[in-house]
């Protein structure tokens, strides 16, 4: 197998695979009920240089059911896109059976330049029809920072007020707009909170990013339960890590009937040739941690 120098490691995805050979964990993934939440996958780092082809025939042999595009990767579904291509894609999902669930923008509403501000605002309303041209279900954008942190107030009430605005235009093309907990400062729930009851537009809700900052004693019940009306859709990261509660998460949204789609969205770059394999182990223990 050919590898990658910036692609997971030999060993990670040996470990992976190891894991979904042992009895225990083989009859666990396959006979357990499973939650109403689907898997699928953001093309950043695991698949941002596969092209569309790739993209959906890898989601399709691995199990996944959709994805999330990144702007800037290889997919190339971007908001340069013309009519004619747009249709093209929206037509390219309903044949294959892939979900495509949602648009990952780089749109960001912190800055101190009000013309900033307005550029980010304009270019999500363009994600939002583009969104709405090939049938995804949502725009995600994001937080990305505190200027001033000793005093965050005012960018948070800033951030949901561009949010308010991006949620009438997403509302308009029958589409939302999924804030990702994201960024430095802003990633902290109770910030993300705060956003959420400024804006008020019920087309506005969490992407929740699985962040170290989620976790308040070993647990991240507390801010789960503090975005959880809001959560529309959701990262998860590296499963094998111990680090983040996983388990407590799945068993969260499960009993918050969350039935949407969770996104692996992994460190690290997977090269093209790894990807089924990886993809495959990946669901494997994503299965596990659903019991």
């Amino acid at each position: 197998m050919k590898t990658n120098p910036l692609s997971i490691s030999r060993r990670e995805l040996l470990i992976l695979g190891g894991m979904m050979t042992l009895p225990e964990f083989s009859v666990a993934a396959n006979a357990a009920p499973m939650p109403k939440f689907r898997l699928g996958t953001v093309t950043y780092n695991v698949a941002k240089d596969w092209d569309l082809e790739t993209l959906i025939n890898h989601c399709k042999a691995s199990g996944l059911e959709g994805f999330e595009l990144r702007t800037t990767h290889k997919h190339g579904v971007e908001i340069a896109l013309d009519k004619a291509k747009r249709k093209e894609v929206k037509q390219k999902f309903a044949d294959s059976g892939v979900t495509l669930w949602g648009l990952g923008t780089t749109c960001e509403f912190h800055a101190e330049d009000t013309a900033v501000v307005r550029k980010n605002v304009e270019e999500c309303k363009q994600w939002c029809e583009l969104a709405h041209d090939v049938g995804a279900k949502g725009v995600k954008v994001r937080p990305n920072g505190l200027p001033k942190p000793e005093n965050p107030l005012p960018t948070l009430e800033q951030i949901g007020k561009a949010l308010q605005e991006c949620g009438k235009t997403a509302d308009a093309h029958g589409v939302e707009i999924w804030v990702e907990v994201h960024g430095s400062g802003t990633s902290h729930p109770p910030h993300i909170r705060t956003i959420f009851d400024v804006c008020g537009h019920s087309s506005v809700g969490a992407c929740w990013n699985s962040n170290k900052q989620d976790i308040l004693d070993g647990s991240v019940k507390t801010y789960f339960d503090l975005l959880k009306k809001d959560i529309k859709s959701c990262h998860i990261n590296d499963l094998w890590n111990d680090a983040y509660p996983y388990r407590e998460l799945f068993h969260l949204l499960t009993e918050s009937g969350y039935d949407r789609f969770m996104l692996c969205e992994v460190g690290k770059p997977i090269a093209v040739d790894s990807g089924i394999a990886f993809l495959q182990c990946y669901r494997g223990l994503w299965h596990e941690l659903c019991r």
